[in-house]
């Protein structure tokens, strides 16, 4: 979390110390009036000095005492339970902050993230509604809206310094106000196309080092007005929201490129082979089923289906025509490893490509992998590749029928193919599915 607190929290904090101070005045009173008593009529030489008090029974002097020191107790119990009360809000806040923070700093979807952003917020301020509009060269766009009339405003453009949001965006400073309708830079056609009679607003700017990255506008807080508290806090998570938009706009742009990258691949490996166009496509579909029906995770699904679609990719070093002469046709998987291992997002995939052609039985290439020392989606992959090369129409061998390929697989089971995923992918495979 950032150094600075919100005010809110500040403002906790200052409410602890006042009733600390509080439970030391009481302390003191009940100390010093003590202290008069006892030297008032236990010490004879001081009495003179309290002259003032009148003269009154031991007695009576003990129920003061113990008044005294009831009320003191009471009032030491008191503060103390606010002072808890405080803490604890204190911490509930602290820990709110910190999820909000952690989940927002995770998310690596652009959209899913705005829509948290916007979520959070309207929580955290009990808002009536709210917008989050992102910065593009036509000015600000609607691009996350939380209302009743949220699809009349989505995708709508704020030109440059209109209305609140432009302001807010074009002087990177946050905007607390009361009366929208009074302010000379309210823009009311927002409000004509929703029906809406915005009240209340708060709208901060989401600010990186590149600049301005759009704003968050919070409408009509529930129970009065936007604090300076209210500011504060939207402020600390417009930062954190920024900051985070930033990193997943890298990352998708990373994964668009890595998707232009593979298509380049897949096309540049059919012009290679016209034998085999299509095939590692199918090859990645037939992988797709044994990863459902084993229940993969979905981040080791992914990566199974990006090492199917890339799993020739070494075929690309190799002359066409050599590439059907078993010499070069077996160094591919080692070709493609070396292709691949070196760009990060394809590494942790390249020793799947590596061990396509191992055998169950230990007898494959290029390392004579054996049984499960072969990784679970190179087994896979080799699966779906057989299959792929003996029912398609395209192959470059003769092919076969669904029932002869079936079949064919479950032969070799133990030695060529792992006999549980042959299981798995002749139990789950379909005529349909061929394509």
């Amino acid at each position: 979390m950032q150094e600075e607190a919100t005010t809110e929290i500040k403002s906790i904090i200052t409410e602890i110390k006042q009733k600390i101070r509080q439970l030391n005045v009481i302390a003191v009173f009940i100390v010093i009036t003590l202290l008069a008593v006892i030297l008032r009529y236990l010490f004879k030489p001081l009495s003179d000095a309290f002259y003032f008090l009148p003269d009154i029974s031991v007695t009576l002097i003990i129920v003061i005492v113990l008044i005294l020191t009831f009320v003191g107790f009471y009032m030491w119990a008191l503060v103390t339970r606010r002072i808890i009360k405080s803490i604890e809000k204190y911490r509930n806040r602290l820990n709110q902050i910190f999820v909000i923070t952690k989940d927002i700093r995770e998310e690596m979807y652009g959209d899913i993230l705005l829509g948290k952003i916007m979520d959070y917020s309207i929580s955290l301020t009990q808002s009536d509604s709210g917008a989050i509009l992102l910065m593009e060269d036509q000015g600000l766009v609607f691009r996350i809206v939380k209302s009743e009339k949220a699809p009349e405003l989505a995708g709508k453009v704020v030109p440059p310094g209109k209305g609140i949001s432009g302001w807010v965006a074009e002087n990177s400073r946050p905007l607390r106000i009361a009366d929208a309708k009074s302010d000379e830079r309210f823009n009311p056609e927002v409000d004509s196309i929703t029906e809406y009679e915005t009240k209340s607003v708060l709208c901060v700017p989401l600010v990186t080092k590149a600049g301005v990255a759009g704003v968050l506008e919070l409408l009509k807080k529930q129970a009065g007005h936007y604090s300076p508290s209210d500011e504060e806090l939207i402020v600390y998570i417009a930062d954190q929201a920024a900051t985070s938009l930033m990193r997943t706009r890298f990352y998708e742009d990373q994964k668009n490129y890595e998707i232009h990258v593979t298509d380049i691949l897949l096309e540049a490996i059919d012009f290679q082979i016209p034998e085999k166009a299509g095939h590692s496509k199918r090859v990645a579909q037939y992988s797709n089923i044994i990863a459902k029906a084993i229940n993969m995770p979905e981040e080791k699904k992914k990566r199974l289906y990006l090492a199917s679609l890339l799993h020739d990719v070494g075929f690309l070093r190799v002359r066409s025509d050599e590439i059907f002469n078993r010499e070069y046709y077996m160094k591919h998987p080692a070709i493609g490893y070396e292709m691949i291992s070196p760009i990060n997002f394809y590494a942790d995939i390249a020793p799947f490509i590596l061990h396509h052609h191992e055998r169950y039985d230990g007898t494959g290439y290029p390392q004579g992998l054996k049984g499960e020392a072969i990784p679970l989606e190179a087994r896979i992959i080799a699966i779906a590749e057989a299959f792929d090369a003996m029912v398609s129409e395209s192959s470059y061998k003769v092919p076969v029928n669904f029932d002869g390929a079936t079949e064919e697989l479950k032969r070799h089971a133990g030695t060529q193919f792992d006999f549980w995923l042959v299981d798995i992918f002749v139990g789950n495979i379909l005529p349909e599915h061929i394509q």
